[in-house]
């Protein structure tokens, strides 16, 4: 498998490449050339695996230049240790037909937790397969959770340092304590005057900037990203929704025949486009709701096919869905 821009202008690359660069050069994002197909079988298999099996066996299909052994090296070192139960990623039954994915049982109690403990696992052995010999400078824009649960899957990771840009009061009490009071010596927090779109384009313009990149290297390093632009922050939410739909096609939760709805709160179109591309990797999924808070440019959006982000912003109780430009729907539209 190989990997292109959305821009059109890079192609071929691998996945250790596309994971250490974060951003296409042409400002694009990066997105696998085919989406590997789930078969019946397969997803019979994953029904019946533990979350750490699961995750070895989805991601498997993404990261071809990568060895099994590689990669559950790389999964049982995110999942093995720091999660508060054994499942992972609980489906939890409310009532009949209706369930929850509980994805907050990281060590921040943030859902980015699914991908940010990996992604420096996977980072760090992109680094070695790619015979990198610079070191990486993470730069993160948060909306709120990204960031605490970033600073912790990188504190201290060698040859790593990450700056993590955020919307001053744009924020939760709680995530800007948790970010500010981060321990390790390669982690660093920058509070920023306006709102998260604010923030996210400031550090797309820092990936974009050929003098800032040429003055980076003469100090040593390379940048890199742990949004969910980069896609090795992505591809680990794939596995939760591949994982939670086998598992009811396993264990009686689906009648024959029968596709899943899923509800997904979404700002950034990360996660919810997660579910949609294990949809169409053989998923049972039907239905995918996008819900949105008072900023709706993506409901809007899904409903009149115009996206529209000069309209008013509005901060909420959900700072991290305070979002008007959402990165993640150009892969969608790609």
């Amino acid at each position: 498998m190989k990997y292109e821009s959305t821009r059109g202008h890079v192609s071929g690359l691998t996945a250790e490449q596309v994971i250490l660069k974060g951003l296409a050069q042409d400002g694009g994002l990066f997105v696998p050339g085919d989406l590997p197909k789930l078969s019946a079988n397969d997803l019979a298999c994953i029904g019946e695996y533990s979350y750490i099996e699961a995750a070895v066996y989805v991601l498997s299909r993404f990261l071809p230049t990568f060895s099994l052994s590689e990669i559950h090296d790389c999964v049982s070192g995110a999942y093995g240790n720091g999660f508060d139960t054994e499942l992972i990623a609980p489906l939890r039954l409310l009532k009949s037909g209706k369930y929850v994915l509980e994805l907050w049982h990281g060590p921040t109690a943030a859902f980015k937790d699914m991908a940010l403990q990996l992604l420096p696992r996977l980072l760090t052995v992109s680094a070695k397969k790619a015979g990198a010999s610079l070191k990486t400078a993470i730069l993160t824009a948060t909306s709120g959770d990204t960031g605490k649960a970033a600073l912790a899957g990188f504190c201290n990771v060698p040859d790593t340092k990450i700056i993590v840009f955020y919307p001053k009061d744009g924020v939760s009490v709680v995530q800007e304590r948790q970010m500010v009071t981060q321990e390790g010596k390669n982690v660093s927090v920058c509070a920023v005057e306006g709102n998260f779109d604010d923030a996210q384009t400031a550090v797309k313009t820092l990936f974009a900037d050929e003098s800032l990149a040429k003055e980076a290297e003469a100090a040593g390093y390379a940048f890199s990203s742990a949004n969910s632009i980069n896609w090795g922050r992505l591809a680990p939410q794939i596995v939760y929704y591949v994982h939670a739909s086998a598992k009811m096609m396993a264990h009686g939760g689906l009648e024959e025949g029968e596709k899943i709805t899923f509800v997904v709160p979404t700002g950034n179109f990360g996660n919810i486009l997660a579910c949609y591309y294990a949809k169409c990797m053989g998923a049972p999924i039907g239905k995918i709701v996008c819900a949105s808070n008072k900023n709706d440019v993506l409901t809007e959006f899904l409903t009149t096919g115009v996206y529209d982000r000069n309209r008013p912003f509005h901060k909420t109780l959900s700072p991290s869905m305070d979002i008007l430009i959402s990165s993640n729907l150009e892969r969608l539209l790609f």
